[in-house]
């Protein structure tokens, strides 16, 4: 009796985006052991690292920059008329310049730099935990490794000079007794030996080392930097920003893993710059004071002129009387001059400092143009006056405005002379530098293992999915019947058979010896859930059979490895228990290892019995499952796909299809041999097992198209190690798990 076959279903149309991003939710899932075990590693790596890694501290100090007095009166009115910007930008500017910072450099003897050799990973944390009991104490070497730095060690070098070619390499000093040393170069050549407190001078380097506590043996690496690379590091280093707009406080700041180190630099740094302040200061004051001292005799030789014209005129015109209305214009117009003259001294002294197309030139010039308008209309108001009033205005005027500007530069030049002789500039140090040892800036413990922590989560995510992505292998039993091919059975992977095998590769394992294959899964453990889908492939196998012209199955893959062996030998065990009468055949006659599952030997097997070397009642062996029977593989030959294609294997089928109710063919896998070719013309049943998660769908569809070229006709796949992924449930993979959880719910 013959069953019409189903009409194929159309493959399911969905929302590929939902799914899709389901689906990789679902990875995630899967993998969530992974991820948590690498997330786990990263924040370790990050708490370790906050823990071991050398603490930073921030030294602060903060300095007040005052406006600067004008050298010239009226001159500090020029910022406020062009709107210039805060003097704490130039003076920052300043405060980074190389010659402050240069100085600090040469002072603190900041271009020697000295490293003690510490022991890799812990020694910077072990050097730092070490508290001595006494001032000047060091720590002992731990096991005996004398040669590291384990805590209080102290290296002071006064002097250091190198030829150029050993500027900025690593020298290696090298403690010995009695304040005794030796520096070597990188090449382990002694360059000088010398005694702490006394200069040493040999192969061209000068060397004064000033203190040296440490162990006979313990080693210091020594840097001499070039002197512009070790300024411009701290040009780098050294934070500088004003507190508030235009408030002239300004706040430095230094970081460094030795407070004390941080401290001293920041100190020497301020003080050297209000040192700078104070010169520069003293230097306009004395620039400005020599320009006034050239202009007093002048100023007082027209002074002289003006009192003696006044006098002279007084006495020949016998008037010395001005009147009210001449005396109201003459303090506008002694005012308007006395102004007028202060802007030319500034003009004259900016003529040496600024061009005439400079702002703050431009702003004085137009400011002297407004108020010698001013001057010419005062000037014909005076020429209604009376001639008489009009001699006496205008001598008047001159009297009064050179005693003005004379007496305004003397006491300017008595100013300038205490600047230029005193120490006082226009910056002071409000707070001098401190630093706070209780609380390190650098590493922020919390943030850099929140950072680690969430690195590691990304990475790990990153790796799921690359995997995932990289992996063409099919998961879902519909991809296979996408391929025109049905799916017969989803067989889930079996822990049970992978702990089996592996306590057997266990006991059998010797050197790199091959692995054992476990012991048949239907008898040691019927009740597992492979075993439950071998049975519901029996019962489909049985209706399927019915249109084949004969009892032979053959079953095959695409690639080694997909599990077919296990198929068909649970399945031979299977149909066995059933009461059939079943004969299964290691046709694999290359590495068939059916005879170690069945535990049975490869004596006179299928190679032996074709070449007629034994009977074929000599070639079946009988299992410890009743009604199965076996042929194993025989001595392996030199030529298995000539053999298959002798007549012997012919009358071979004939014979087994008559004495047994099922014959089981187990053949190699068809991509990599043609044996399964050859054997599936002679087989009405052809099934190939398909590995969860390691075949491709291009590789399945080859297979198919390969068989068909040989004119074998595929009745389906079996879907074989499927394992329970989370993915499924948001995916297309529904099917399996609900047959799954089904399983798992029966037994």
């Amino acid at each position: 009796m013959q069953y019409p076959q189903a009409p194929a279903l159309p493959p399911a149309v969905s929302d590929d985006d939902e799914i899709d991003l389901l689906a990789l939710f679902g990875t995630l899932v899967d993998h969530k052991w992974l991820i948590a075990g690498i997330t786990a590693g990263f924040m370790v790596v990050g708490a370790a690292y906050a823990l071991l890694a050398a603490p930073v501290y921030r030294a602060t100090a903060t300095i007040q920059v005052e406006q600067k007095k004008p050298g010239i009166p009226g001159l500090s009115d020029m910022s406020d008329l062009l709107g210039a910007q805060s003097q704490a930008v130039t003076e920052i500017q300043l405060l980074t310049s190389r010659t402050v910072i240069g100085k600090a450099v040469d002072a603190l003897k900041l271009d020697i730099d000295i490293q003690p050799s510490l022991l890799p990973l812990l020694g910077n944390f072990l050097h730092r935990r070490y508290s001595p009991d006494h001032q000047g104490d060091v720590a002992s070497p731990l096991l005996g490794m004398s040669r590291f730095a384990w805590g209080g060690e102290t290296l002071k070098i006064f002097q250091l000079e190198v030829p150029n070619a050993l500027l900025e390499k690593k020298l290696k000093l090298i403690a010995g007794n009695d304040g005794q040393f030796t520096l070597l170069n990188d090449d382990n050549d002694t360059l000088v030996e010398g005694l702490a407190g006394q200069p040493a001078e040999q192969n061209g380097v000068k060397i004064q080392v000033e203190t040296l506590h440490a162990n006979p043996g313990t080693r210091f690496t020594v840097i001499r930097e070039r002197r512009l690379s070790a300024i411009l590091d701290y040009q780098q280093a050294l934070n500088v920003s004003e507190t508030g707009k235009e408030s002239g406080i300004l706040t430095l700041s230094l970081d460094d893993e030795q407070p004390d180190q941080a401290l001293a630099v920041l100190n020497a740094i301020s003080q050297q710059y209000v040192l700078q302040n104070v010169q520069r200061a003293s230097a306009e004051a004395a620039s400005s004071l020599d320009f006034l001292r050239g202009q007093l005799p002048e100023v007082r030789h027209d002074l002289e002129q003006s009192e003696n014209a006044l006098s002279g005129y007084q006495s020949r015109a016998k008037s010395a009387d001005i009147s009210l209305e001449t005396k109201a214009l003459l303090d506008q117009i002694v005012a308007l001059d006395t102004n007028i003259s202060q802007l030319k001294l500034q003009q004259a002294e900016m003529d040496h400092k600024f061009t005439r197309q400079h702002p703050a030139y431009q702003a004085l010039m137009r400011q002297i143009g407004e108020l010698t308008s001013k001057q010419s209309g005062l000037t014909k108001r005076v020429e209604a006056l009376p001639e008489t009033q009009q001699d006496l205005l205008r001598l008047t005027r001159d009297v009064q405005v050179s005693t003005a500007i004379y007496t305004q530069m003397l006491n300017k030049a008595q100013e300038l002379d205490v600047m230029r002789a005193g120490a006082v500039g226009n910056v002071r140090i409000i707070d001098p530098a401190d630093v706070d040892i209780t609380k390190p800036v650098k590493p922020k413990k919390p943030l850099i293992v929140a950072i680690a922590t969430l690195l590691g989560l990304f990475l790990a995510i990153a790796l799921v999915l690359l995997r995932k992505a990289l992996n063409r292998g099919i998961e879902n039993p519909e991809a296979i019947e996408q391929l025109g091919l049905p799916v017969y059975a989803s067989i889930p992977y079996s822990e049970l058979q992978k702990s089996e095998e592996d306590q057997r590769n266990k006991h059998n394992r010797k050197g790199k010896a091959a692995l054992h294959p476990a012991p048949l899964l239907a008898t040691s453990h019927p009740t597992d859930l492979a075993i439950e889908s071998l049975r519901s492939l029996r019962t489909s196998l049985h209706f399927a059979m019915l249109e084949s012209g004969d009892n032979r199955l053959m079953i095959s893959g695409p690639s080694p490895a997909v599990g077919k062996s296990f198929v068909s030998a649970n399945l031979a065990a299977v149909i066995a228990q059933a009461g059939q009468r079943v004969l299964l055949i290691d046709v694999d006659m290359r590495k068939g290892y059916l005879h170690k599952v069945l535990d049975t030997d490869d004596k006179n097997g299928l190679s032996d019995l074709l070449i007629q070397r034994c009977t074929f009642q000599q070639a079946l062996q009988q299992t410890e499952v009743e009604n199965l029977c076996f042929i194993s593989r025989g001595q392996i030959p030199p030529n298995p796909s000539e053999l298959l294609m002798h007549p012997n294997f012919t009358d071979l089928l004939e014979k087994a299809s008559n004495e047994f109710d099922l014959v089981i063919l187990d053949t190699p896998p068809l991509l990599a041999v043609t044996d399964a070719a050859i054997v599936g013309r002679q087989a009405g049943t052809s099934l190939i097992v398909t590995r969860f998660g390691k075949n491709a769908p291009r590789e399945i569809e080859l297979t198919v198209r390969r068989f068909e070229q040989n004119g074998i006709e595929l009745k389906g796949a079996i879907f074989n190690g499927v394992e329970r992924r989370a993915s499924d449930y948001y995916g297309n993979g529904a099917y399996a798990n609900y047959q799954y959880e089904y399983l798992s719910d029966k037994r």
